[in-house]
C-alpha cells in the first residue's frame, strides 16, 4: 500500500526557494512568470490496512513541520 504525501509551505510562510526559482526563470526569458512555490513529495509504502490516521500522525510527528508547512496524504493504487 503507497501513499503519497505532498508537503508545501504555509501561504504566510516565506519560500525563499520558490522565489530564487521565479526569479531565474523571469532572468532566462519566461517573464511571464508570476511565482514559484517549491515543495516535498514523499511516497510512503506502508502494510496493507494500515489507517490513514497512522500516515496523518507519521506527519504530524516527523515528516512535516506543522507549524511552517502543510500536507496532503492521497493514497496511491
Amino acid at each position: 500500500m503507497r501513499f503519497r504525501i505532498e508537503i508545501t509551505r504555509r501561504p504566510t510562510i516565506s519560500d525563499p526557494e520558490g522565489a530564487t526559482a521565479a526569479r531565474a526563470l523571469r532572468d532566462l526569458g519566461y517573464t511571464g512568470v508570476q511565482g514559484a512555490h517549491v515543495g516535498r513529495v514523499i511516497d510512503l509504502d506502508v502494510d496493507e490496512g494500515t489507517p490513514l490516521e497512522s500516515v496523518e500522525e507519521m506527519c504530524e510527528r516527523l515528516l512535516a513541520n506543522p507549524v511552517i508547512e502543510d500536507y496532503r496524504i492521497v493514497e496511491v493504487e
